[in-house]
């Protein structure tokens, strides 16, 4: 049964010391979750577990891919010869996690690493004749996943609630850089 923002939930067990001390603790007790439920934060959070449950029940079942690796997969697939470096950047991420990344891409042949023409000291990342066979499937059944999480949603409402989500990262990475105030 779902519940309304804000609502109560009942409890899980809490550590013994803190159940004696707080009634409201006890297993069977309804929980409250504070400001909880008029966090944006919040929200995004329990929203991106649920999608990403979603996910391991649909695409990464029948892949064994992570939502990280399939949209790195996808960046290397729309611009051959990327660099790792590169990569990194686009997806936010440091490079001993691009290495690791890349790492399993390469062990799943995937993708290749090959040295770059122009810069000896970095790699171009491009996707397999495996990589690229396997994509399409992946790609189909990423979009059936996301179909299927956002039927809720008319499509008008998911085309808002992704250009509101654009518009609050955008803002923020500004921020980040000096160009807005935060």
């Amino acid at each position: 049964m779902k519940r309304a923002a804000g609502t109560r939930a009942p409890a899980r067990t809490a550590a013994p010391l803190r159940a004696a001390a707080e009634p409201s603790a006890r297993a069977g007790a309804e929980l409250t979750y504070g400001l909880l439920p008029q966090v944006l934060g919040y929200h995004l959070r329990r929203t991106q577990v649920a999608i990403f449950r979603h996910f391991a029940r649909t695409v990464a079942a029948q892949t064994g891919i992570t939502p990280g690796l399939l949209g790195m997969l996808q960046v290397i697939a729309a611009n051959p010869g990327l660099a790792q470096s590169r990569l990194a950047e686009a997806m936010e991420v440091d490079r001993s996690t691009i290495v690791k990344v890349v790492d399993q891409l390469e062990a799943r042949g995937l993708i290749v690493r090959e040295p770059s023409p122009s810069d000896k000291r970095s790699y171009g990342l491009r996707l397999t004749r495996e990589g690229a066979a396997e994509l399409p499937r992946m790609q189909k059944l990423m979009q059936a996943h996301e179909d299927e999480f956002a039927a809720p949603l008319t499509p008008a409402e998911r085309q808002q609630l992704i250009a509101l989500l654009v518009r609050l990262y955008e803002r923020a990475d500004g921020a980040a850089e000096g160009g807005l105030a935060p």
